[in-house]
Order: C-alpha cells, then sequence, then structure tokens
C-alpha cells in the first residue's frame, strides 16, 4: 500500500506513535514507582507494629518475673548455695573415727596399747596416749603413725614418753607416750575425701 499522505503529516503520525509508546512507558514505570513505595510503606508500618508488640511482649514478661519475685528467688538461690559450701566445708575436716581407730590399733606394734584420745583444738589434730612395755616399743609407735604406707597421719611427734623407774607388780605397760598427729587435707579418714576411698 502507497502512502499518499504529505510529509508533515506522515511525521506527526510517525511523532504520535513514538508519543503514545512513550506514554506508555511512563505510566508503567509510574505505576511501578508507586507500588515500590507501597510495598516499602507497608513493610515500614508492619515492622513498626512488629517492634511495638515485642516491645509490649518483653514489659509484660519482665512484668510477670517482678510479680514472681524473681530478684528475692535469686538472692535465696546464692544464700542456698553459700550454706551448702559451708555445709561441705565443716564435712570435709569431720573424722571418721571409726576407722581412725581400726588403723591405729593396726599399725601400732605388739607390746603397746591405745589409752586416750583427745581431739586437739587445733583444726585437724589428735593427741593419742600409749601405754608401752619398754621405751624401744614407745619410739616403734611414734615410727609406724608416722609410715606413709600406713596412711594414717599427714605427721606425728613425741610430747612426751615416761618410764617408770621400777616396774610395779602386775603392771605390763610401764612407759606412757603421747603423741600428737595431724590429718593432712587427702587424708581417707576425712567425712568428705574428695572420693578417695580407704
Amino acid at each position: 500500500m502507497i502512502n499518499l499522505l504529505p510529509p508533515n503529516v506522515k511525521e506527526d503520525v510517525l511523532y504520535a506513535r513514538r508519543n503514545k509508546k512513550l506514554l506508555g512507558w511512563v505510566l508503567a514505570i509510574l505505576v511501578s514507582v508507586i507500588g515500590i513505595l507501597a510495598i516499602v510503606g507497608f513493610g515500614q508500618i508492619y515492622l513498626t507494629q512488629s517492634v511495638k508488640s515485642y516491645s509490649n511482649q518483653i514489659e509484660e514478661g519482665q512484668e510477670r518475673l517482678r510479680i514472681q519475685k524473681l530478684d528475692e528467688t535469686q538472692k535465696r538461690v546464692g544464700e542456698i548455695s553459700g550454706n551448702l559450701k559451708l555445709v561441705v566445708q565443716v564435712l570435709s575436716r569431720e573424722i571418721l573415727f571409726s576407722k581412725v581407730l581400726r588403723q591405729v590399733g593396726a599399725a601400732i606394734p605388739s607390746g603397746a596399747i591405745l589409752t586416750e584420745l583427745n581431739i586437739v583444738k587445733v583444726e585437724g589434730g589428735i593427741d593419742l596416749t600409749f601405754e608401752a612395755k619398754d621405751f624401744q616399743t614407745g619410739s616403734q609407735i611414734l615410727l609406724n603413725l608416722q609410715d606413709p604406707s600406713n596412711k594414717i597421719f599427714e605427721s606425728a611427734d613425741i610430747e612426751e614418753i615416761k618410764c617408770a623407774a621400777e616396774i610395779p607388780a602386775g603392771q605390763t605397760y610401764p612407759c606412757q607416750v603421747s603423741i600428737r598427729a595431724l590429718f593432712g587435707d587427702n587424708s581417707p579418714y576425712l567425712f568428705i575425701n574428695d572420693g578417695k576411698t580407704l
């Protein structure tokens, strides 16, 4: 088909078509920009409402905790924990004398007997009094109590050995031996001894 329109009309038609296409693109871009702004606006509103909602939930939770006296409960738990530590410290210094006496009895040599046992005011100390048939047996008692293989005391010292000059009739043990001994921190005779056994 032959276009017989004059050139200036042809140009007008051509530019009209171009303008129509440009107007379509401008409208499409405008609609897209409006859509993006709407999405951003709704997102901002949603985020603001979510932040307010979570803030309210946190405040309600804190208020519930205040009502339940959380601070007082934590303080009470701290007191109980401190009391338990004190109990453990006290029990860790308590001596199982039934086991100590058995082991001391096994460690003393023949010709000697345990006559007295006193708890010393010094923490972890004990005074032992023995009677022995002679001076050598009295000295042997100390050596046996100090022997690490017996696992009785950390240290032991003789305070006094007295032997009667004359043995009275009927007395088998004329010598008296006084020994002071100390339990070690890891003694197996402590009530609490970190799981160590005899």
